[in-house]
């Protein structure tokens, strides 16, 4: 029982911190393909050092490094879309929409696994289109951000289906660091092709570094280990219940630290309690119908 309070406690802080990713996206001040790409960089750094310090082994087959890497370029897409929608819009706006991810993983799901969709993943979804349509009506000066957190969502909603099946055959910590390294290919690969890295000179300002090296470290390979950590020992029901806290914690920061900047519509608001009610009734819902 200590174990599980004491792991409970380890989610909550990492789900906390992943909601502080939004308001570094925020404050660092260069654009989102450079952001990530040194995400990814100091990350796969990061989880690289940590598998020499506890000496993993962490060879895989060919065909599980082309599935990992490729999976990668998805993760990637999504972090890119995510960082660019907070810079047009805000991050409160970039957070509610990417929580429509429950809505596109009701959809995708059934699909890349061939099961047919329940009728009550559709009820979910229609709450959750309801939720982007208030906000669409409402805060319509935020369109380009509304469009790419909700294309984040996707990402995210395809790269956690593709990870869910994955899973089954490998440790979730070497699909992460191999999923990195995917991710920092192919966004080098993009920045080769627009020229952009070429001129990288890593002269960024001391603040710049020092958001982006917490970024890196804290809130992606630190935060990735601890939360596939506590999976161990707490149920898929009580992760998925906390882990929708993520844009609730992400978006009571961005109060603290941008104040009225963060200030939106009451149609904003009623859009985003209709989808994160309906973000935390699905696991219940859920829940109870696997128990039938």
């Amino acid at each position: 029982m200590e174990a599980n309070k004491k792991n409970l406690l380890i989610l909550h802080l990492t789900v906390f911190v992943w909601g502080f990713t939004g308001v570094l996206g925020k404050v660092i001040s260069i654009d989102a393909v450079p952001m990530v790409w040194y995400r990814v960089l100091i990350a796969t750094s990061t989880l690289f050092a940590w598998f020499l310090l506890t000496k993993k082994n962490i060879k895989i087959t060919k065909k599980q490094f082309i599935q990992f890497f490729l999976t990668g370029g998805i993760v990637a897409i999504h972090w890119i879309f995510f960082f660019h929608a907070i810079k047009v819009s805000t991050v409160s706006v970039t957070l509610v929409c990417l929580s429509s991810f429950t809505l596109f993983t009701a959809i995708l799901e059934p699909l890349i696994k061939k099961q047919p969709i329940q009728m009550g993943d559709i009820l979910v979804g229609l709450l959750i289109i309801l939720g982007i349509y208030m906000i669409f009506k409402f805060e319509s000066q935020y369109t380009l951000g509304i469009i790419f957190g909700l294309s984040a969502a996707v990402a995210s909603s395809l790269f956690s289906t593709i990870n869910s099946t994955l899973v089954q055959k490998s440790e979730p910590s070497i699909i992460g660091f191999y999923e990195l390294v995917g991710g920092l290919f192919w966004i080098t690969l993009y920045r080769l092709y627009d020229g952009s890295l070429l001129n990288t000179h890593f002269n960024l300002s001391t603040k710049d570094w020092f958001y982006i090296v917490i970024l890196g470290t804290f809130c992606t390979s630190v935060a990735y280990v601890a939360g596939v950590s506590v999976m161990r020992t707490l149920s898929a029901f009580r992760v998925s219940l906390v882990t929708n806290l993520e844009p609730v914690y992400g978006i009571i920061l961005a109060f603290i630290f941008f104040k009225d900047k963060e200030q939106m519509t009451a149609g904003f608001y009623i859009g985003a309690i209709i989808i994160l009610a309906s973000i935390f009734l699905y696991p219940i819902y859920k829940n109870k119908k696997d128990k039938l």
